[in-house]
């Protein structure tokens, strides 16, 4: 049996409009004195995960300025189609011998705070024992506007998530969300990426897709359910301040 071996994919190539950072990428923002970010890589540290690609493209300098000394890998993202598109791009840098990747947005530091090792931690502990082709994180948000809602079948098993833009009226009123953390078996990624389709609303390539190409295929999937954990997606300079002040309140 291979020896598995974990790796880690951020995604910060985004252009992140609305938090108006002339000149910068949102995810250099600092957030309790260093960029949110930097926070996410030395939190992949804390799980002893090594290898880290950081995928970039709107002012990919000022990522890749914030990370100088951290030792992690840069994927080009040229076009800016979406996070599938985004993964492709990482694994033509991931090095062979990663058999695993967990993979998270560049803009949710909350989230991963020392405190929540042990739950992160978890998720990576249940895709090791079962033969999960993917298995993420889900939380629970009162306001769910704007985020991935997770839909199930009636008896608990997860068929799929809706993306806001995507999602019906009764869809959106799941309070299940999705926040953003996979771990994904690499091989997996490597044979259903190319077959993700591009969505009709907003012209992207959703990592999400893979959940309804896994379930078509037979494939595994599985959820850890975390509650109501501390997270904040960051898309405005209000939304950085709320995310400083659950951080530090974590501490």
């Amino acid at each position: 049996m291979k020896e598995r071996k974990l790796g880690a994919i951020i995604l910060a190539a985004g252009k992140g409009k609305r938090m108006q950072m002339e000149g910068a990428n949102k995810v250099t923002a600092r957030l309790a004195e260093k960029p949110m970010i930097q926070h996410i890589v030395e939190f992949m540290r804390g799980l002893l995960i090594q290898t880290v690609v950081v995928v970039v493209g709107h002012h990919k300098e000022t990522v890749m300025a914030s990370l100088e000394g951290q030792n992690t890998l840069f994927a080009e993202q040229k076009e800016l189609l979406g996070t599938g598109h985004a993964v492709t791009y990482a694994l033509e840098v991931l090095p062979e011998d990663v058999t695993d990747v967990m993979v998270v947005y560049g803009d949710d530091a909350v989230l991963y705070s020392a405190k929540n090792i042990p739950i992160i931690q978890k998720i990576i502990d249940v895709h090791n024992t079962t033969d999960d082709v993917m298995t993420f994180l889900t939380i629970e948000q009162d306001n769910p506007f704007g985020l991935g809602r997770i839909v199930r079948t009636p008896e608990g098993k997860v068929m799929a998530i809706i993306e806001e833009k995507d999602a019906t009226e009764e869809q959106k009123k799941i309070t299940e969300i999705n926040p953003g953390c996979f771990v994904f078996s690499v091989a997996f990624l490597r044979k259903y990426l190319p077959l993700v389709e591009k969505s009709p609303v907003t012209g992207e390539y959703y990592l999400t897709s893979l959940i309804d190409l896994a379930i078509q295929h037979g494939e595994r999937v599985d959820t850890l359910q975390g509650g109501k954990l501390a997270w904040r997606g960051v898309n405005t300079k209000e939304e950085l301040e709320e995310a400083e002040r659950m951080y530090l309140s974590q501490e």
